[in-house]
């Protein structure tokens, strides 16, 4: 740099800003100022960043930052040489004109030819921007680029003027070690004080140098600036005080969301213990939770030993703002608050229980599903004979087939129930509570539940069969339907999850070997749509990349899976589409086994090449007469072969893909003499087919578990 650097601190203080947003906000925040200082040559990529956000503050340190950014050389194209000297080489009034307006010289100039024209370069010198400059363009940026959904035009204390921006803002810091930068944004003018907590925090706090900010905020402003050490601070307290409770905060999964939102709720963090009366136990433990961690932003505490829904306990804990000597008001306040919510859960479940199931279903009729779907009736309808359908491809038997339809019957029945109306987050969860209630067999009470999974990316599967088949149904159900009236995915839109639930259907297919293929299970998803379109030509490539998607994930290379989706001569396996796709999965390991070899891209040509030749092609037989070959190379290329297959079709037998393409490692040799020593299209017709056969014999045997030839691309 070509002055002292110094530490540079911006802060931004604002009125309550969105909490589940707020990481993201001061990231962004951060990044947009280092990133145009970065661009101005006022400080490197790897200077340390220190982000800083609180409920009211976004802020970022810089560690060090120039005050001025050094000079720097640039060189531009100026004109062309005939335009800027006459034909006696003296500066024409063009090129003196120009000069004059760049403050440069003819010695500033370089001549240099391109594309056989002569052109004139001018060399520059960039006087380097103040952090002045450059701050005020970093920071006009940033506030510009903030990931804000929605923005609130509010009016500046002038009472003329208004700005936009996600919040009021009241306050704006920008120093540079101990000096104030005099930049200025939504209105404020840049200084250098801080504000505290807005109730045990001093109001005011005069800085004098960038490197006391979260000190003196935390000190005398009762204020936590870091988002990730006021996290920390909230996670220490509420473990420390599930212990001492002799309870378990549970899976952090689980909580980690309502840590990062209370983080973004408060700015000096504490933790008070509350409590509800037992009786509300006796309501699932999904409805006490939601209400508890969705509208009071309590952590449930679950009783050592037993971190299951039935453990819960009727202790909770409260993040709070206020750090108090006697914290009994704010305790007994929550308290006073939360018994009205559990008491709404108490009373929706005790009136849900009144009415089966299976009466709820009449209601279903006027829920529209979608306006060209029809009902949540009729769809409910459609999933229960595609159940069925499935079932019958797996030749289930008739108590496994009443399971299921019974299921899909029930599973949207819970809709229409009190309390997935008040949390409709717990759909499916209360189907199960209520079919247990009625005595309905577990079975389906749990398929019900889980007839939604996996609903994202890592969730858990159905836990039995029957809940596999009614989740396969459901999923299948909304991509027929929607695939049907042209609802596709677009970009980055895909408004009913169409890409989930392929996912879905995907995982739940292969994790449990479902022994139907793709292309079967989506022909009897269509049998309910009567007189809708054929969407096999739509859906399935749509289900195909995804397929692609999900083995790219899980390590395999581009080719290995082509070579797996294309083949279209597999004998133990088919295609994804047309075959089981865990045998997919069963084939890519055989495919990699065989690609780690040695021999295998040279296999991979020759298969390509055979290929080819059996393409322009007519009339060959599928198998060589070894009375018509004539040289060594033949003879020796079929008694390879011969070998190679009896290896091949005992792992094969056994189940062992990897192992059987591995066996053919041996035909290198004898292909690549063949393909050295013999002329496939000979004059002789007779000769000429056999070799034609006896390619059409090899590619056959080389390609029963992949197109090996996609290993060659």
């Amino acid at each position: 740099m070509s002055t002292k650097t110094e530490m540079l601190l911006v802060e931004l203080f604002t009125e309550e800003l969105p909490p589940r947003a707020l990481q993201k906000l001061g990231n962004a925040f951060a990044s947009a100022i280092h990133t145009g200082l970065v661009t101005r040559g006022l400080t490197t990529t790897d200077a340390a960043v220190e982000m800083f956000a609180t409920p009211r503050r976004l802020a970022v340190r810089i560690g060090y930052v120039s005050a001025v950014a050094p000079d720097r050389a640039e060189t531009k194209k100026f004109m062309p040489a005939k335009v800027a000297f006459d034909a006696m080489g003296n500066a024409t009034p063009a090129l003196q004109k120009r000069l004059e307006k760049e403050a440069a010289t003819i010695a500033d100039t370089v001549r240099k030819v391109e594309g056989g024209e002569e052109l004139i370069y001018l060399n520059l010198s960039i006087k380097g921007a103040t952090l002045t400059e450059g701050l005020q363009v970093a920071l006009t940026d940033a506030i510009n680029k903030l990931p804000i959904p929605k923005v609130m035009t509010y009016q500046l204390a002038d009472g003329l003027s208004s700005v936009q921006f996600v919040r009021p803002a009241h306050g704006l810091v920008a120093m540079h070690g101990e000096k104030v930068i005099a930049v200025s944004a939504l209105g404020l003018n840049a200084g250098n004080i801080i504000h505290g907590h807005r109730f045990q925090g001093s109001k005011n706090i005069t800085l004098k140098h960038a490197n006391e900010y979260e000190t003196r905020l935390e000190k005398d402003g009762g204020v936590i600036a870091s988002f990730e050490k006021r996290r920390h601070e909230i996670e220490r307290l509420l473990i420390l005080h599930a212990e001492q409770l002799g309870d378990v905060l549970g899976n952090r999964d689980d909580y980690v969301a309502l840590l990062n939102e209370v983080t973004g709720l408060v700015e000096m963090p504490t933790v008070y213990v509350g409590k509800f009366e037992p009786e509300f136990l006796v309501v699932p433990a999904e409805c006490l939770i939601l209400t508890m961690k969705q509208n009071q932003k309590y952590f449930p505490l679950f009783l050592s030993g037993d971190e299951s829904m039935a453990g819960l306990s009727s202790r909770f804990l409260i993040v709070s703002n206020m750090r108090l000597d006697d914290p009994r008001n704010v305790i007994e306040g929550n308290q006073r608050v939360v018994r009205p919510r559990l008491s709404d859960a108490q009373f929706f479940f005790e009136t849900d229980k009144k009415t089966k199931l299976i009466d709820h279903l009449p209601k279903l009729a006027s829920v529209v599903y979608h306006n060209k779907l029809g009902s949540q009736g009729e769809r409910v309808e459609r999933v229960r004979a595609i159940a069925r359908s499935i079932c019958g491809l797996m030749d289930a038997n008739a108590q496994f087939i009443a399971q299921a339809d019974l299921a899909a019957q029930l599973a949207k029945a819970d809709l229409v129930t009190g309390m997935v109306g008040e949390f409709p987050e717990l759909q499916g969860t209360m189907g199960k509570y209520y079919a247990l209630n009625e005595g309905i067999e577990i079975a389906v009470a749990e398929a019900i539940e889980d007839h939604y999974k996996p609903r994202f990316a890592g969730d858990v599967l159905p836990r039995s069969d029957v809940g596999v088949i009614v989740a396969l149904a459901d999923k299948l159900e909304t991509l027929v339907g929607l695939f049907g009236i042209g609802q596709l995915p677009t970009g980055d839109k895909d408004p009913f999850a169409l890409r989930r639930h392929a996912l879905g259907v995907l995982k739940l297919m292969m994790h449990y070997k479902y022994p139907a293929s793709l292309e079967q299970i989506v022909i009897v998803a269509m049998t309910p749509f009567v007189g809708k379109a054929d969407v096999r030509e739509s859906l399935l490539p749509f289900m195909l990349d995804r397929f692609r998607g999900m083995m790219l994930e899980a390590g395999y290379g581009p080719l290995e899976i082509e070579a797996v989706i294309s083949s279209s001569n597999a004998v133990y396996s088919s295609p994804a589409l047309s075959a089981p796709l865990y045998k997919a999965i069963e084939n890519l390991a055989a495919v990699r086994a065989f690609a780690k070899l040695p021999e295998a891209l040279n296999l991979a040509d020759a298969n390509k090449r055979i290929n080819n030749i059996l393409n322009k092609a007519d009339g060959y037989p599928t198998a060589a007469n070894p009375t018509l070959f004539e040289l060594d190379a033949e003879k020796d290329l079929y008694a390879q072969m011969q070998k190679a297959k009896t290896e091949f079709d005992r792992y094969a037998a056994k189940g062992d893909l990897t192992n059987a393409l591995v066996s053919l490692a041996q035909l290198k040799s004898p292909v690549d003499k063949f393909f050295k020593d013999v002329m496939v299209n000979v004059e002789d017709q007779h000769i000429r087919s056999n070799r034609l056969g006896l390619l059409e014999e090899l590619y056959l045997l080389m390609n029963q578990v992949a197109d090996l030839s996609k290993l060659a691309a």
